[in-house]
């Protein structure tokens, strides 16, 4: 457990560490919120679906905490290439406790990234329908930022290259964002892509934050929770495998 918390307060200490990237990661949640809540707002509105900045903010709060839990596993390819994995591997401590630290610390930052995306949002006229229901909408957050924190390292574990793993995390995680419900409603789609979307895992995480944050979801907290959950245990347990054998 001692070695879990210092690596968790390690990745916490070399995120704040770069506040270029603090910022930066906030860029894109930001652009996406003002450009389409303002400018779709009003066709949303005309279609008779209310507020599209109240249905839209749950969606950018996910898209920060993907964004940011999925592409911590470059650390790992960064820490491979100069030396530092090796030193923490030779370390008396069991691998699986690496992994476990270095995925809480990314998920622990992508949530406050969700968090602060949340407080943005505010500045802009979002509004929660029930203020009571906010430790379910960080508990969503906290286990969407641990599926995809775990999702990257285990696909790091098996690269050597970052650029590598950047282009094959873009060509994942932007069909993961575009077709989760995240912009749009997802009723009324075509069956291939209700089948898609249903696939979707992140579906399930926006899915049950916007029931938490604006009382508006398709599907069951407890469904919600549970398909989330569960993937979230079956990735780490793979990503731990993985991790496990990394070779240097």
């Amino acid at each position: 457990m001692n070695a879990i918390y210092i690596l968790w307060l390690r990745q916490l200490k070399r995120y704040f560490r770069s506040k270029s990237r603090v910022l930066g990661s906030l860029g894109q949640p930001l652009l996406f919120l003002i450009t389409f809540g303002f400018g779709f707002g009003s066709t949303f509105q005309k279609a008779g679906e209310g507020n599209y900045l109240q249905f839209l903010a749950p969606g950018i709060i996910a898209m920060s905490v993907l964004f940011s839990a999925i592409f911590f596993g470059i650390e790992v390819i960064f820490d491979k290439q100069f030396g530092f994995l090796k030193e923490t591997l030779v370390a008396p401590v069991s691998r699986v406790s690496i992994m476990v630290g270095r995925t809480l610390g990314g998920a622990t930052v992508a949530t406050l990234q969700g968090v602060v995306v949340l407080l943005i949002s505010y500045a802009f006229g979002f509004r929660m329908q029930n203020i009571y229901l906010l430790p379910l909408a960080l508990l969503f957050m906290f286990l969407m930022a641990l599926l995809f924190t775990g999702l990257g390292t285990a696909i790091a574990s098996k690269m050597d290259d970052m650029h590598g793993f950047q282009l094959i995390m873009n060509f994942l995680v932007m069909p993961l964002f575009f077709l989760s419900g995240s912009l749009f409603p997802i009723q009324g789609l075509p069956p291939a892509l209700k089948i898609v979307t249903s696939l979707n895992p992140l579906t399930y995480g926006i899915d049950g934050l916007r029931g938490s944050l604006i009382g508006i979801s398709q599907l069951s907290f407890y469904f919600d929770l549970l398909i989330v959950g569960l993937l979230t245990t079956i990735v780490l347990v793979i990503g731990s495998y993985l991790f496990s054998r990394i070779q240097l």
